[in-house]
């Protein structure tokens, strides 16, 4: 253990994902001393994806309190916090909401995306991912000023969805994270707002908030945030990153090559790389590592939320043991957003489909799971086409993760071994990052508190078997219109060395 952690601290880990806001706390070691939860709930309608801010807060702080019961508060040192990406909502000068969160995967902003691409194409080709979706953060924020009567008053302010805790918990606002900060245009060569661009498009300097890097103590708790949430006043706030940042961080995935799959409602992607990954086609984008490095990675709409959706009530343990036993060769595209397709490539009209024809709703269900995996390996095949390096060791995390047959058959269909942290979520990765607040590194502080439980290696045989489904899925993406054919090409490279 690094000699700058302290043996007896106790570091909590804030997370707020799709349906959930998630506390833990964890000691020096890596053991988890607690955890808790509490249920979020969406709206969506079409493209729209929203939910109540306010939730946020009161959801974390019931999650804190019930967490830190029976933990000495002497020993409670730091916390970071992690949200979803491109979330974001307008706040009074108080930090009250003025309109509701629009979520990560929210598409309502396309006419708005264009005018973001047009005012900053060249800021956003320099950064690598050369445009951006209506599901980002600056699209929506036109959006927002465009079409929201409260934008108009004075003292209005952007925040992310963790820039609303953090000013909760330090009672007046804090510095946002450039991690949550990269959607909505932060300059993260230069670390500054790009000033021409955000003016060009009516975006007011005062609107947006001061950013600082992942990792940075900006703030302590205050009184009256400790009174809603138990956390001790005076703990450090440590600067947090995005929902996929956070569990790449928990897996340990902080050597060049290494990547994380998050596999929840929807499939994000992280990893490291010595060098600025560019994407002509706009959907691999780039955060700030440790260090010098770089974080590339995507987020998926495709992911486990299908499961909830079109296996709602079933048991899912039994129809696991069934699926298992299948031979049937269905794959289905696991879209779960309305709003089309971002990640491995990017097509606004995707529609969700079955390939093959199941048999019985465990076959229906393996369709399901194998078609996240062949997702899964063309992101793989995307980044190697860019240049980002692939081969370190993948872990995954992720609700998904905890499927031990899905996680085998993931192994398969990509022919690597996969890595299974024995806690596999975003919120031990911001614990590992509040760690960094006692003076250790990131890289220290994970050797130190990640637990990697299991390793489990493809089998060439299941690899051989479930490879021509694979091509047949991307040639129907590709006949659909959706995949560019040179990346199916070079997928269909990689697959026959």
């Amino acid at each position: 253990m690094p000699d700058r952690l302290p043996a007896d601290a106790v570091w909590l880990g804030l997370d707020l994902g799709t349906q959930s806001a998630r506390c833990v706390a964890v000691d020096s070691t890596g053991q988890v001393l607690a955890a808790a939860s509490r249920p979020l709930t969406s709206h969506r309608d079409g493209k729209r994806h929203e939910q109540d801010p306010e939730q946020w807060w009161s959801a974390l702080a019931e999650a804190c309190r019930e967490a830190l019961v029976g933990i000495d508060p002497a020993r409670v040192k730091g916390l970071a916090l992690d949200g979803t990406s491109g979330t974001i909502l307008l706040a009074d000068a108080d930090g009250t909401p003025l309109t509701r969160g629009l979520m990560y995967d929210d598409g309502r902003a396309a006419d708005q995306a264009v005018r973001a691409n047009q005012a900053g194409e060249a800021v956003w080709q320099d950064l690598g991912y050369r445009s951006m979706q209506p599901s980002w953060a600056l699209p929506k924020l036109l959006w927002l000023l465009d079409n929201e009567p409260a934008a108009a008053g004075t003292g209005v302010r952007l925040l992310h969805q963790t820039d609303l805790v953090t000013w909760r918990l330090a009672g007046h606002q804090v510095a946002s994270d450039a991690s949550h900060a990269l959607k909505t245009g932060y300059h993260l060569i230069e670390e500054r707002w790009p000033e021409k661009e955000m003016a060009e498009l009516g975006v007011p300097a005062a609107l947006l908030p001061d950013v600082v890097r992942p990792g940075s103590v900006i703030g302590t708790v205050c009184a009256e945030a400790a009174e809603a949430t138990g956390i001790p006043a005076g703990t450090a706030i440590v600067a947090g990153m995005t929902d996929g940042c956070a569990a790449q961080i928990g897996a340990g995935a902080l050597t060049p090559g290494a990547w994380n799959s998050v596999l929840g409602t929807t499939l994000v992607f992280k990893g490291m790389s010595p060098h600025l990954v560019r994407d002509p086609g706009g959907v691999v984008y780039c955060h700030r590592g440790p260090g010098e490095s770089w974080l590339p990675g995507g987020a998926s709409s495709s992911g486990a939320g299908v499961i909830s959706r079109e296996f709602a009530g079933a048991d899912l343990d039994e129809l696991t043991v069934l699926a298992s036993e299948s031979d049937s060769d269905a794959v289905a595209y696991p879209l779960v957003s309305t709003g089309g397709e971002r990640f491995p490539f990017r097509a606004p009209d995707a529609e969700p489909f079955v390939l093959g024809t199941p048999a019985d709703e465990a076959e229906r269900f393996h369709a399901y799971l194998l078609g996240v995996a062949c997702v899964e390996r063309l992101c793989f095949d995307y980044l190697d086409l860019l240049g980002a390096p692939v081969d370190g060791p993948l872990t995954l995390t992720g609700g998904g993760a905890r499927n031990r047959y899905w996680s085998r058959l993931r192994a398969d269909v990509m022919g690597r071994p996969v890595r299974l942290p024995e806690q596999a979520e975003g919120a031990i990765g911001m614990a590992v990052l509040a760690a960094t607040s006692s003076g250790a590194s990131v890289q220290d502080a994970a050797a130190a508190m990640v637990r990697i439980g299991e390793e489990i290696q493809p089998d060439p045989a299941r690899t051989a078997r479930w490879t021509p489904v694979y091509l047949a899925f991307l040639d129907e993406l590709v006949r659909r219109g959706w995949l560019d054919n040179a990346v199916a090409a070079h997928a269909k490279q990689r697959a026959a060395r």
